[in-house]
């Protein structure tokens, strides 16, 4: 597979919350981080997720916002 998003973090699944129309995946990237997904249920069957199964977190931002009080 190849994609042009630069940010591309592999990990471990460790939940999918089942929704109605979206779920939620978290992916534990290491070091006690993790990334969470809402992505449509059908998308989670089409890709066979499974809690234990690894994965990549693809990060693909047009624009970061930056903010201080």
């Amino acid at each position: 597979m190849k994609i042009s998003a630069s940010n591309q973090l592999k990990g471990k699944i460790v939940e999918i919350k089942d929704g109605a129309v979206n779920g939620v995946v978290v992916i534990d990237i290491g070091n006690g981080n993790r990334v969470t997904a809402s992505i449509t249920m059908d998308s989670i069957k089409k890709l066979g997720l499974k809690v234990g199964a690894e994965a990549y977190a693809v990060i693909k931002a047009t624009s970061v916002m930056v903010a201080v009080d």
